[in-house]
């Protein structure tokens, strides 16, 4: 498939199944997933061409796993990064003792003052590894890798959350829990 289809299609399903599914008239059940035969029709009502392959194509090759189907394929939704309410549905887990967040230089001072925060999202978003905040945090420039200290938050009472594509998730970091090193 062609890879520049294919990223544009991702970047459509992101707006689409994470923030705005009213752009194309689509409605998300409340756990966020959408029917698949309507996504397909609507987006191509809405001159973004999107067939089956296709859509099975990005759901199985997203190097994030951003998209799962149900089980007999029927219905599609985003596995966490929402900025619509929608109940995922997900088990509180126990975190390991360190977890990561990658961002850039030009937050630093409002995460120390603040800590992180989930902003527009439902959830803060961490990962289990290094290499991941990296790869996230360079998006948007230089990444700025902060270790938080999930396992003595958790011990503290504070609830995470591991979505589907395996990305931690939890509604704020306080800023006594983040180790601020690069």
């Amino acid at each position: 498939m062609n890879e520049k289809i294919t990223k544009d299609v991702s970047k459509f399903l992101s707006l689409i199944l994470r923030h705005s599914p009213e752009k194309i008239g689509l409605k998300l059940d409340e756990n966020g997933w959408a029917d698949v035969a309507e996504l397909i029709a609507k987006c191509n009502k809405k001159e973004k061409t999107l067939n089956s392959e296709l859509l099975d194509y990005v759901v199985e090759n997203n190097d994030k796993k951003r998209f799962a189907f149900n089980e007999d394929k029927t219905k599609i939704r985003a596995s966490q990064g929402h900025s619509i309410s929608v109940e995922l549905d997900l088990a509180e887990r126990e975190p390991s003792e360190f977890l990561y967040h990658g961002t850039v230089a030009k937050f630093m001072e409002s995460i120390k003052k603040e800590g992180l925060q989930k902003m527009s999202r439902q959830h803060v978003h961490l990962s289990k590894d290094r290499e991941t905040a990296i790869k996230v945090g360079s998006r948007r420039g230089v990444a700025q890798i902060l270790t938080v200290r999930s396992g003595q938050m958790h011990r503290d009472g504070f609830k995470f959350y591991l979505s589907e594509n395996n990305v931690w998730l939890t509604d704020e970091i306080p800023a006594k829990y983040i180790e601020f090193k690069s």
